[in-house]
Protein backbone atom coordinates (compact mmCIF):
# COMPACT_ATOMS: atom_id res chain seq x y z
CA UNK A 1 0.00 0.00 0.00
CA UNK A 2 3.04 2.29 -0.07
CA UNK A 3 2.02 3.78 -3.41
CA UNK A 4 -0.61 6.01 -1.71
CA UNK A 5 0.28 9.37 -0.18
CA UNK A 6 -1.19 12.02 2.06
CA UNK A 7 0.14 15.39 0.86
CA UNK A 8 -0.12 18.30 3.29
CA UNK A 9 0.07 22.01 2.57
CA UNK A 10 -0.88 25.04 4.65
CA UNK A 11 -2.71 27.99 3.10
CA UNK A 12 -3.23 31.56 4.30
CA UNK A 13 -7.04 31.40 4.06
CA UNK A 14 -10.06 29.27 3.12
CA UNK A 15 -10.39 30.83 -0.33
CA UNK A 16 -6.85 29.82 -1.30
CA UNK A 17 -7.36 26.35 0.15
CA UNK A 18 -10.60 25.86 -1.79
CA UNK A 19 -9.00 27.02 -5.04
CA UNK A 20 -6.01 24.68 -4.65
CA UNK A 21 -8.18 21.72 -3.60
CA UNK A 22 -10.45 22.22 -6.60
CA UNK A 23 -7.51 22.32 -9.03
CA UNK A 24 -6.08 19.10 -7.58
CA UNK A 25 -9.38 17.22 -7.74
CA UNK A 26 -10.40 18.57 -11.17
CA UNK A 27 -7.06 17.47 -12.65
CA UNK A 28 -7.34 14.05 -10.94
CA UNK A 29 -4.12 14.68 -9.05
CA UNK A 30 -5.93 14.02 -5.77
CA UNK A 31 -9.00 11.88 -5.22
CA UNK A 32 -10.05 13.92 -2.18
CA UNK A 33 -8.73 16.98 -0.39
CA UNK A 34 -9.77 17.80 3.16
CA UNK A 35 -9.67 21.47 4.17
CA UNK A 36 -9.05 21.96 7.88
CA UNK A 37 -9.51 25.54 9.16
CA UNK A 38 -8.21 26.88 12.44
CA UNK A 39 -4.59 25.73 12.25
CA UNK A 40 -2.05 27.83 14.11
CA UNK A 41 1.48 27.60 12.75
CA UNK A 42 4.54 28.74 14.70
CA UNK A 43 7.75 28.79 12.66
CA UNK A 44 10.99 30.61 12.03
CA UNK A 45 11.04 32.67 8.83
CA UNK A 46 13.76 35.09 7.76
CA UNK A 47 15.30 35.11 11.22
CA UNK A 48 12.08 35.76 13.16
CA UNK A 49 9.68 33.49 14.99
CA UNK A 50 6.29 33.94 13.39
CA UNK A 51 2.78 32.78 14.27
CA UNK A 52 -0.03 32.65 11.72
CA UNK A 53 -3.56 31.32 11.44
CA UNK A 54 -3.72 28.99 8.46
CA UNK A 55 -5.86 26.40 6.72
CA UNK A 56 -4.44 22.89 6.20
CA UNK A 57 -4.94 20.86 3.03
CA UNK A 58 -4.81 17.06 3.24
CA UNK A 59 -4.71 15.61 -0.27
CA UNK A 60 -5.07 11.88 -0.88
CA UNK A 61 -3.11 10.78 -3.92
CA UNK A 62 -0.52 8.31 -5.21
CA UNK A 63 3.23 8.38 -5.64
CA UNK A 64 2.86 8.57 -9.43
CA UNK A 65 0.91 11.85 -9.07
CA UNK A 66 3.16 13.49 -6.45
CA UNK A 67 5.36 15.53 -8.78
CA UNK A 68 2.32 17.04 -10.52
CA UNK A 69 0.69 17.77 -7.15
CA UNK A 70 3.85 19.53 -6.00
CA UNK A 71 4.06 21.52 -9.24
CA UNK A 72 0.43 22.70 -8.98
CA UNK A 73 0.84 23.70 -5.33
CA UNK A 74 4.05 25.63 -5.99
CA UNK A 75 2.70 27.35 -9.13
CA UNK A 76 -0.67 28.36 -7.65
CA UNK A 77 0.26 29.00 -4.02
CA UNK A 78 0.64 32.58 -2.79
CA UNK A 79 3.49 31.75 -0.38
CA UNK A 80 7.08 32.32 -1.44
CA UNK A 81 7.92 28.89 0.01
CA UNK A 82 4.78 26.77 0.41
CA UNK A 83 4.70 23.75 2.66
CA UNK A 84 4.41 20.63 0.51
CA UNK A 85 5.12 17.43 2.42
CA UNK A 86 3.98 13.88 1.75
CA UNK A 87 3.50 10.92 4.05
CA UNK A 88 3.30 7.36 2.71
CA UNK A 89 0.16 5.47 3.64
CA UNK A 90 1.20 2.02 4.80
CA UNK A 91 -2.34 0.82 5.39
CA UNK A 92 -5.91 1.82 4.72
CA UNK A 93 -9.37 0.43 4.12
CA UNK A 94 -8.95 -1.54 0.89
CA UNK A 95 -12.27 -0.34 -0.55
CA UNK A 96 -11.31 3.30 0.13
CA UNK A 97 -7.90 2.87 -1.49
CA UNK A 98 -9.55 1.17 -4.49
CA UNK A 99 -11.91 4.17 -4.79
CA UNK A 100 -8.90 6.50 -4.59
CA UNK A 101 -7.18 4.60 -7.42
CA UNK A 102 -10.34 4.45 -9.52
CA UNK A 103 -10.93 8.19 -9.10
CA UNK A 104 -7.35 9.09 -10.01
CA UNK A 105 -7.50 6.79 -13.03
CA UNK A 106 -10.60 8.43 -14.47
CA UNK A 107 -13.50 6.57 -12.86
CA UNK A 108 -16.30 7.86 -10.63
Amino acid sequence: MTDHLLVMSTCPDAETAQRLATILVERRLAACVNILPGVTSVYRWQGKITQDSEVLLLAKTRVDRYQEVETVLVEHHPYELPEVVAVSLKQGLSDYLAWLDDTLDGGS
